[in-house]
C-alpha cells in the first residue's frame, strides 16, 4: 500500500490541519509517512503546498516525483491546477470550488473550474457552503478532507479518530462540527463517483 498526496491551498486555509489529521490516522494504522516542508505558511494568503507520502513500507524520500501523485487535496481551485504536473494519469484531484481571491488578476472562477473538469478523476466541492451547513465555515478544510477520504488508503474511522484528537482541546462542539464536516464531505464524494 502506498499513497502519495499533494496538499495545496493558501496560507490560513487549514492545510496544516489536513496534514495533521492524515498523519494521526497514519500513525493509528501503523503506516510509514514522510511529509515535505510546508511552503508558504510564513505569509497568510500566500500559496501553500506539501508532499505527503504514506506507505506500509519505509518511505525513502519526502518528495513525490512528477506524474506520480495519487491524490491532490486542495482547498483552493487555482492552487489545485498549479500541482497538476505531479498528478498521475490515474490520480484524483479533490478541490474546493470556492476561490481565495488574493491577487488582482485572479482568473475567472468558471475558467478555473472548466480546467479542473478536464481532468478525468476530479471532485469539485463547495466546501464553504457545506462547512456552514455543518456548523462553521472554518471547517471547509475538513469538508475537503472528507471528500478526499475515499482516495486515501486507510479506514475512514481512522480519519474520524484523528479529527476528534486534533480538535479535542477546542471542545466538544468544535469536534462535533468537524466530524459532521468530514462525514458530509465523504458523502458528497461518494455521490459523484
Amino acid at each position: 500500500m502506498k499513497n502519495d498526496i499533494i496538499l495545496s491551498g493558501v496560507g490560513g486555509q487549514g492545510i496544516l490541519s489536513i496534514a495533521a489529521a492524515i498523519g494521526l490516522a497514519a500513525v493509528e494504522n501503523k503506516l510509514y509517512l514522510k511529509q515535505s516542508e510546508v511552503h508558504g505558511m510564513s505569509q497568510r494568503g500566500g500559496d501553500v503546498q506539501s508532499h505527503f507520502r504514506l506507505s506500509d513500507k519505509p518511505v525513502a524520500s519526502d518528495l513525490i516525483p512528477m506524474g506520480k501523485a495519487d491524490l491532490i487535496i486542495s482547498v483552493e481551485p487555482m492552487e489545485s491546477l498549479r500541482y497538476l504536473p505531479w498528478l498521475s494519469d490515474e490520480g484524483w484531484l479533490v478541490t474546493s470550488s470556492v476561490p481565495y481571491v488574493n491577487i488582482p488578476d485572479y482568473p475567472a472562477v468558471d475558467e478555473i473550474l472548466e480546467e479542473i473538469r478536464k481532468i478525468k478523476n476530479h471532485v469539485i466541492i463547495d466546501a464553504d457552503s457545506i462547512a456552514r451547513e455543518a456548523g462553521s465555515v472554518r471547517s471547509g478544510n475538513i469538508v475537503v478532507l472528507g471528500a478526499a477520504s475515499p482516495y486515501i488508503n486507510m479506514p475512514f474511522s481512522s480519519l474520524e479518530n484523528a479529527v476528534r484528537s486534533l480538535f479535542a482541546r477546542k471542545g466538544e462542539e468544535t469536534v462535533d462540527i468537524n466530524i459532521r464536516a468530514l462525514r458530509i464531505g465523504r458523502d458528497f464524494s461518494g455521490s459523484v463517483r
